[in-house]
């Protein structure tokens, strides 16, 4: 079978599909990834076929910021009033990239046209060129579905007008048949969601690019802390707040400072503390004893697999919403705004590194995560969807 999966270029939309990709075609199915060409590089590493499709998402709000006008200026999100960055953010997602999607893959079709579409959540130009086409299509989640956050109903309302354009009916979900393959644990995805979806659950295993883990993980001898803001919304000030308060614990500071955060903007560090752009996370993440991030979908669905407890300090997007769900679920806690203080991340650490519950809690998430299907089994399944 010829299968395409698609999603918009980024590690967090793109690295949750990889792990069924890849077992779809280690199960003899022919597949073909495409995304945008500033992210195929990444899908070239993992070894998979690549077409381009859609824009760079740097690109899509660059047009849009040059749409708004004066009203847009280009400043960190959080830095920009709801309502400007709001329609700025629906453009994006909701209106440009969905378009140069339909119409790329479309091009696609026309001369490698698939058995099967597999098409990321966020990225409903995926579903749209499949219907246009005549193309079964599925998708795909990359974390914890969003519930009645307004920036996203924005979105969701530009992509039902775009939708509407198209001649295209969808279902809440913003699908076609309502089949989601859904990566996060059923315990803590939004219940509005599991109660509507035909949802196909898939073990969320994490991918990375391959490398070495730094000195000191395999044969560490006190408690190790892994500290990161992820791939998009790193912030020099929050990440220098919480290595001063975590470098005043007995443990190793693990920082990976990510591609938005130049190392030098945070001067000397303590010797327990060591900074490196990159790590293989999906590796790391068994190997350590408190995550502090962001919450990103993947690095927080990768810590309930490891079985280990998360501080959260959410910048933007669906972050806030994963904060929510860790905390209810009793695997962490959360620090949001102005409360990002070098005291309060020391004290709420030392909290999660000494809990009982919170150790308990977790390594319950983990074995739901673990009895999950996997990738191959879910691979199995993907004929039958077409």
């Amino acid at each position: 079978m010829r299968l395409l999966f698609t999603s918009l270029g980024s590690f967090g939309h793109t690295f949750p599909l990889l792990p069924l990709a890849l077992a779809a075609r280690d199960a003899g199915h022919d597949v073909v990834f495409a995304t945008s060409e500033d992210f195929l590089p990444q899908l070239r590493k993992a070894g998979l076929e690549t077409a381009a499709a859609g824009l760079a998402i740097k690109d899509a709000f660059g047009r849009a910021f040059a749409g708004a006008g004066p009203a847009g200026p280009r400043r960190p999100p959080g830095e920009i009033p709801p309502e400007v960055l709001g329609p700025i953010v629906a453009k994006v997602f909701g209106d440009l990239m969905p378009k140069r999607f339909v119409a790329d893959l479309l091009a696609v079709f026309g001369h490698a046209r698939p058995d099967l579409v597999v098409s990321e959540i966020g990225n409903s130009g995926g579903v749209f060129a499949a219907m246009k086409a005549g193309i079964p299509v599925v998708t795909h989640g990359f974390g914890r579905v969003s519930g009645d956050d307004p920036m996203v109903t924005q979105i969701r309302g530009a992509i039902r007008a775009n939708a509407a354009d198209l001649g295209i009916t969808l279902d809440e979900d913003l699908t076609s048949s309502g089949r989601v393959i859904d990566i996060c644990p059923e315990s803590v995805q939004e219940p509005g969601f599991l109660a509507r979806a035909q949802r196909v659950p898939l073990r969320p295993v994490g991918w990375s690019e391959p490398g070495e883990l730094p000195a000191g993980v395999l044969d560490k001898r006190r408690p190790l802390v892994y500290l990161t803001l992820g791939t998009a919304m790193g912030h020099a000030g929050v990440l220098g707040a919480a290595i001063a308060g975590l470098s005043g614990l007995d443990v190793d500071v693990l920082v990976a400072t990510g591609p938005t955060v130049d190392p030098a903007a945070l001067g000397e560090v303590p010797a327990n503390v060591r900074l490196e752009a990159w790590v293989p996370q999906s590796a790391l993440l068994p190997h350590v004893d408190l995550v502090v991030h962001h919450g990103g979908s993947g690095t927080t669905l990768g810590a309930f697999g490891a079985g280990v407890g998360q501080l959260l300090l959410p910048q933007g997007a669906d972050q806030f919403a994963n904060a929510d769900a860790v905390l209810a679920a009793g695997v962490g806690d959360r620090l949001l705004g102005e409360d990002v203080t070098a005291d309060a991340v020391a004290e709420k650490a030392r909290r999660l590194l000494t809990d009982p519950s919170v150790r308990s809690s977790a390594t319950t998430l983990a074995a739901e995560v673990a009895a999950m299907p996997s990738p191959a089994e879910v691979a199995a399944q993907l004929p039958s969807f077409a």
